[in-house]
């Protein structure tokens, strides 16, 4: 299902399905991969439409395997949309040693489980969820391969210039949610050394789709008239979809100690640009706060394309079908990137 002219999505069926298409490489990993994949955290931003390129994944190839998504299910229409599309969920609160235990075994594990918004006047939950959860999580598949999420926030403020932070770069991360995210890389990494656990560590940076990702937020501002603060002036992103089949490709690079690998796009792209290229296509002018400043949280994805490729959709594609969605009243998850903070305070 490709969208009309390739400028509109028009609802959320027709997104879902897009996030959710897998590539042809996808499909030919998952003819090579063997057995069962849970997902654990699967109701997140992220989750759903992995889970269920897996699924679509693993019946273009051929595959017979169950695909379990693990989650509280705060809301009922969560678990149905995805039993919807042949994905079994399971509800289960993750840091209860009871709950995690009873988990169906599968060779494979995508863990996703992780809190950001929200972490500031929320610090042991934010810390228990990033740090204590993953060596729980690892004990209890530590016969699985793990292929986990992390983030970008692990490393420190990089010149705008440079090409943003490698994966061999020093991390200093800024604050309690960025310490507790390197505390989950070095919890996986510690029972992944000491286990033999074959692991990879993504370090997501900035996925984006309709309902939400800094080119929502920023034209949101555009088309409401609200200053964009540019003292961040650049960033990276990558559309979820891609972002989603390259986690699915880093199965056959897990490793011990773990692989990591940067998830997002070719460019480094500029705050106020992007701000612009939205009040062209929006109809009106921005405004802008703040100066940009010499460095930013920024990545390079040089292995990730080497490995996987480039993603399948640019960022002007991106930037378009975010100006007609936002322009349309299309629906938006309510959840900020907060890409303008650099005091490390979510």
């Amino acid at each position: 299902m490709s969208p009309p002219n390739g400028d509109r999505i028009e609802n959320v069926e027709q997104l879902e399905e897009m996030l959710s298409r897998p590539t042809d490489a996808v499909v030919d990993m998952f003819r090579r991969l063997e057995g069962d994949i849970v997902v654990l955290g699967v109701a997140g931003k992220v989750g759903p439409s992995l889970a269920r390129m897996v699924k679509r994944a693993s019946d273009a190839a051929g595959t017979k395997r169950r695909v379990m998504g693990v989650a509280r299910f705060s809301r009922a229409d969560e678990a149905a949309k995805l039993e919807a599309h042949g994905i079994a969920t399971i509800r289960c609160d993750l840091l209860d040693p009871a709950q995690l235990a009873g988990l169906p075994d599968a060779p494979n594990v995508i863990y996703m489980a992780g809190m950001k918004f929200g972490t500031t006047g929320n610090e042991s939950l934010t810390w228990a969820m990033n740090s204590f959860l993953p060596g729980m999580v690892c004990q209890r598949y530590r016969r699985s391969r793990i292929v986990a999420y992390s983030t970008g926030n692990v490393y420190k403020m990089a010149s705008v210039v440079s090409g943003g932070s490698l994966e061999t770069d020093k991390l200093e991360p800024l604050g309690e949610y960025s310490m507790s995210c390197l505390g989950r890389e070095r919890v996986i990494e510690y029972f992944s050394r000491t286990l033999k656990i074959p692991t990879a560590l993504l370090r997501l940076c900035y996925a984006s789709e309709m309902r939400y990702g800094v080119l929502v937020d920023m034209a949101q501002k555009v088309l409401a008239g609200h200053a964009v603060d540019v003292t961040m002036g650049c960033l990276g992103l990558i559309w979820q979809g891609d972002a989603n089949a390259m986690a699915l490709l880093s199965f056959e690079h897990v490793a011990v100690p773990p692989f990591v690998v940067n998830l997002i796009g070719p460019e480094t792209l500029s705050v106020r640009q992007l701000c612009m290229e939205f009040g062209r296509l929006l109809g009106k002018e921005p405004r802008f706060t703040g100066t940009e400043a010499a460095d930013a949280g920024v990545a390079g994805g040089q292995l990730a394309h080497r490995l996987f490729g480039y993603p399948r959709v640019t960022v002007g594609q991106i930037v378009r079908w975010t100006a007609d969605w936002v322009k349309r009243g299309g629906e938006s998850l309510g959840k900020p990137t907060h890409f303008e903070t650099r005091d490390g305070n979510y």
